[in-house]
This record gives C-alpha cells, sequence and structure tokens, in this order.
C-alpha cells in the first residue's frame, strides 16, 4: 500500500496571516517527503477561507521547489470550471516545470456555494455530465490533433501546448462515489479516489465493492484506487478524544459550507454556536470516532490494515481539520514513523 498526503490551507479566523498558512502546507509536504510518502494531493475550491486552493496547479508548482521525490497531485480540480484545452494545457505545463512529477485528480465538485459564483444555474448532476465529456478529452489533446464536436464543447483540431513531460501524460484519477461513476473512471483507464464521510468501514467496503464491479465489468488493466480519508494519529486516548472533538467541530462547518446557507463576509463562514454543534448529532465526536481513521498508533494500524485487505492501493491522510500547525505535524509525524513502517 502507498501513502499519501492530502493537504490545504485553511484558514479559520481573521487573525491568521495568508503567508503564514502558505508556510505551514509547506512545511507539511517537506514532511511527507522527507518521509517516504509516494505523493501529496490539494484540490480546487474558490472565495472559501475553510480551504484556499484556487488553483492547485500553482500551489503544487510551489510545493515542487520545496520537494525532491513527492508526486504532486490535484486533488481535486472542479472539471466544469475549465475548458478541457486549458485544463491539458495548464496539466502539462505543470507536468514540464516538475519535470514529470503531476498526476491529476479530477471531480465534478460538489459546493453550490461556487457553482453559483462561476457557473450559476449549474447543478451537480450538470457538472457531473461535463466532467464526463471533458477528462476523456485531455490524453487526446495531450497526444495532439484533437477536434470534438460535444454538448458542452466544441473545438476544431487542437494540440496541448506544452506536451507534459510524461509520455501519456500524468495519471489520471476520478473521484467516485457512486456505482455509475465507479464504471466511468474505469472503463476510460482512469485511477479512482474515493472519500468516505459518515457511513465507517460499511462505506468503505460498499466504496471498494463498486470499484470491484465496475473492474469485473471492464476488458481492459484494472486501475488503482486510493482511499482519502480523515485521519490523526494520537499519543494517547486523551490526544484522540480532543482530536475527535477537533474534527466534529471541521464536519459540522464543512456541512455549513456544503449546505450554503450561511452568510460569508470576506471569505469565512458566519460562527457557529456550540449549540448548533452540539444538535448536530451525525457530525458529534462519537461518530467520528467510529467513522474516521483516527486513534493510536496501533488502532491506527488495524483500521488501514483492514483497508488494505479490501484491496485499496493507496491511502491519502486527509490532515485538514481545522487543528493547529503544531498538532498536525504530531500527527503526521506519528504516523509517517509508527504507521507507515508497519506497512513496510
Amino acid at each position: 500500500m502507498d501513502f499519501s498526503l492530502f493537504a490545504h490551507m485553511e484558514r479559520i479566523s481573521p487573525d491568521q496571516d495568508h503567508r503564514t498558512l502558505r508556510e505551514d502546507l509547506i512545511a507539511l509536504a517537506k514532511m511527507a517527503d522527507d518521509g517516504g510518502m509516494r505523493a501529496i494531493w490539494t484540490g480546487e475550491h474558490h472565495g472559501m477561507d475553510f480551504t484556499i486552493a484556487p488553483n492547485p496547479f500553482l500551489s503544487l508548482v510551489d510545493l515542487s521547489y520545496h520537494t525532491k521525490n513527492l508526486r504532486l497531485g490535484t486533488g481535486t480540480v472542479i472539471a466544469p470550471f475549465w475548458h478541457p484545452i486549458k485544463l491539458a494545457g495548464e496539466a502539462a505545463s505543470a507536468d514540464l516545470i516538475t519535470n514529470g512529477r503531476i498526476e491529476l485528480g479530477i471531480a465534478r465538485g460538489a459546493y453550490s456555494y461556487e457553482y453559483e459564483r462561476l457557473q450559476p444555474g449549474m447543478d451537480a448532476w450538470d457538472a457531473g455530465q461535463r466532467m464526463r465529456e471533458s477528462a476523456p478529452l485531455l490524453r487526446q489533446l495531450w497526444a495532439g490533433d484533437c477536434a470534438h464536436e460535444g454538448t458542452y464543447y466544441q473545438f476544431p483540431a487542437t494540440t496541448s501546448a506544452p506536451k507534459p513531460v510524461q509520455p501519456d501524460g500524468p495519471p489520471i484519477w476520478i473521484a467516485a462515489r457512486d456505482a455509475n461513476s465507479h464504471a466511468f473512471g474505469v472503463d476510460n483507464g482512469f485511477n479512482i479516489q474515493v472519500t468516505p464521510l459518515w457511513q465507517g468501514m460499511a462505506e468503505i467496503e460498499s466504496l471498494m465493492d463498486k470499484f470491484n464491479q465496475a473492474c469485473a465489468a471492464h476488458s481492459g488493466p484494472r486501475p488503482k484506487i486510493m482511499l482519502l480519508h480523515h485521519t490523526y494519529v494520537g499519543k494517547d486516548a486523551d490526544d484522540v478524544g480532543r482530536a475527535a472533538r477537533e474534527l466534529s467541530e471541521f464536519y459540522c462547518y464543512f456541512g455549513a459550507w456544503f449546505q450554503n446557507k450561511r452568510s460569508v463576509s470576506q471569505g469565512l463562514i458566519e460562527t457557529l454556536s456550540e449549540e448548533e454543534m452540539a444538535a448536530n448529532t451525525m457530525m458529534s465526536p462519537e461518530n467520528m470516532l467510529r467513522d474516521l481513521t483516527i486513534g493510536t498508533t496501533q488502532e491506527v494500524i488495524d483500521q488501514i490494515k483492514r483497508y488494505e485487505d479490501l484491496g485499496y492501493d493507496e491511502y491519502a491522510f486527509w490532515i485538514d481539520s481545522g487543528m493547529s500547525s503544531e498538532r498536525k505535524r504530531a500527527s503526521l509525524a506519528r504516523f509517517i514513523y509508527d504507521v507507515m513502517p508497519a506497512f513496510m
């Protein structure tokens, strides 16, 4: 099993300086690189200090100057916000600058807050259809002289400029949840990235079942599948309990952004009260302990062994949590030096 890190700049309060947040992200990337992780993933979000990443290629090129071996993945670009020619060219440019270290994760997006600002009137279904039209065009554009007449995009013969360093272009990963998304990714020879949220092991098993079914119906090579999961390795039970409370608050805010019903000012969403968070029983600390990969070193090892036994090829440590940079680094260090060796 390979291991990678999923991280963004995240700003929780107005007193946090963006320059410090960038330095914190660089420090995490260096730890992942020095610790032997395969990749770092960072996504695309707009107008949200909760997750700061307006152009993942820019962030990854920045991180490339501070790391040596780490693969650099978009986790994920939001396909409907990109014309396929632009996406192919920028991915190839980043691959050229980083000397062939880019991997391209692609999704439809999830936040209506972003849809209504960048693509007014678009919904999740329409976004998914745009992604399904554009993603298969990327390899054709990298190969060159690709012409297309589709529902959303039409253009005469076009070649990506520049060409990517990697012979067939960056490996492509598709974010998938339902069976149709798994089938789309596998049928196109894309790797699959899954993100279980609040059904614990049952959802992790279900996502693997969908992937296996898609592979069984496909005659080509079996792609890879990556499990992205919030992770915390605590020094003791009290530390793990604190992490569960912190992640409970993080998910309450995640839900508030997702529902798009609260006011936003200066990139920060209206503060949730203690009563509101306590009333959100789905995101309770107890459920975080049940559903996420958090625990002491041996507990985390045991959980990830179960994922490995299911057949997951890569485990991505999702570190966004609203925690202090010190707590993030301490957990990541325990993961690198205490958890990862159990899988070598």
